[in-house]
């Protein structure tokens, strides 16, 4: 089963960018389904991005057009750009992978952003 460390978190000023890492521990990550989800305080965990293996992506309204999701196969990492943050944007950032081994969560980042 793979394992999943999410990493890039951290606190920006409203506006400001964020680079997120999601890497998986072993080759057969870069055949997975990888999704990113993110939790704010007293909310649900909200899915916000997916990345499919062939490159296709979907994104949740609210981050389309500000989140990018990319990927790096020599390095098991999928990326996700967070550009103009803003203070709803702040929660922890999980990464999930789906495989023929089954799905995992990674522990998740810690986003925060002032105004």
């Amino acid at each position: 089963q793979v394992q999943l460390v999410e990493s890039g978190g951290g606190l920006v000023q409203s506006g400001e960018s964020l680079k997120l890492s999601c890497v998986g521990s072993e080759d057969s990550f870069n055949g997975d389904i990888i999704s990113w989800h993110r939790q704010a305080p007293e909310k649900a965990r909200e899915w916000i991005a997916t990345l499919w293996p062939g490159g296709a992506t979907m994104y949740t309204p609210s981050v389309k057009g500000r989140f990018t999701l990319s990927r790096d196969d020599a390095k098991n990492t999928v990326y996700l750009q967070l550009d103009s943050l803003a203070p709803e944007d702040a929660a922890v950032y999980s990464c999930h992978s789906t495989g023929d081994d089954g799905a995992t969560w990674g522990q998740g980042t810690q986003v925060t952003v002032s105004t």
